[in-house]
């Protein structure tokens, strides 16, 4: 199979399951999103720019399907990308370190949601740890505060167990070995396609 087939299948592979992640949450309101799966599983098998492809366009058709909310959140899909391909490919995500990876995937998401939250939607969204919020506010505790302390402690869960899971497919399923690609060799690809074209 092309190397091109094959990115675009893993793609597709990533949004459909970000997708599915994000309505199952918001059906039984689960405290998790679980809608960046697909992002970190495309992370570990393709890199960062196209686990920052795979965010956008999952937030995208969530949003135009199911979870307005969802459009707004787009650039949190970037960051999840873009710092779990690193971590992913730098060793970050993988045994001891998986919580440490993380967490450094969290701490970025989880402040970009929490702004996102407390300047466009004050706090309330289609999420269920908006509950959490509301309580957290009415205890007397500011408002930024409560959507911080909520975000950092949800993302960081959500993005823990999307790892665990991603690394559970990936493994058990062989997919690197049939699907993955690493972003370096992508890179050299596209920089020797260049110099086809205009050297």
């Amino acid at each position: 199979m092309k190397k091109r087939t094959k990115i675009q299948v893993v793609v597709a592979m990533g949004i459909v399951f970000n997708i599915l992640g994000a309505f199952l949450a918001m059906t039984f309101s689960i405290p998790f999103y679980m809608d960046s799966i697909g992002t970190i599983l495309v992370a570990g098998l393709l890199g960062p720019k196209y686990a920052m492809l795979t965010g956008v366009l999952g937030s995208l058709t969530s949003g135009i399907t199911f979870d307005i909310y969802s459009l707004y959140y787009a650039p949190v899909q970037l960051l999840t990308g873009f710092f779990a391909g690193i971590l992913y490919h730098d060793k970050w995500l993988n045994g001891w370190r998986t919580p440490i990876g993380s967490l450094l995937v969290g701490i970025p998401t989880s402040l970009a949601s929490a702004i996102i939250t407390a300047c466009l939607f004050q706090g309330i969204t289609s999420g269920a740890s908006s509950t959490i919020v509301v309580v957290l506010h009415h205890l007397g505790l500011n408002l930024v505060l409560s959507i911080l302390v909520v975000q950092v402690f949800t993302d960081y869960l959500d993005k823990f167990l999307a790892v665990v899971l991603t690394k559970v497919i990936i493994e058990r399923g062989r997919l690197y070995e049939k699907w993955g690609i690493s972003w370096k060799d992508t890179v050299k690809s596209q920089k020797s396609l260049k110099e086809k074209l205009f050297y």
